[in-house]
């Protein structure tokens, strides 16, 4: 499993673009401004610090109800 991961797309403002990947084959979900932003796995690889970074796209937002 890959240490880290690639977001690519979704908001400009998300904090972090290097993130904990989820178990291979799952999506990500990342808390951001009272909603999810959702990244889906790609086929695709980065360069990292510590070998290849798996890439994940952004795909949708969810609102999380109050």
């Amino acid at each position: 499993m890959a240490n880290k991961a690639a977001l690519e797309g979704g908001p400009d403002d998300l904090p972090e673009r290097i993130v904990e990947p989820p178990a291979p084959g799952e999506d990500l979900k990342i808390p951001h401004r009272g909603g999810y932003e959702h990244f889906r796995p790609t086929h695709r690889a980065k360069p990292g610090p510590q070998g290849p970074m798996p890439v994940y796209e952004w795909w949708e937002r969810t609102e999380v109800a109050e």
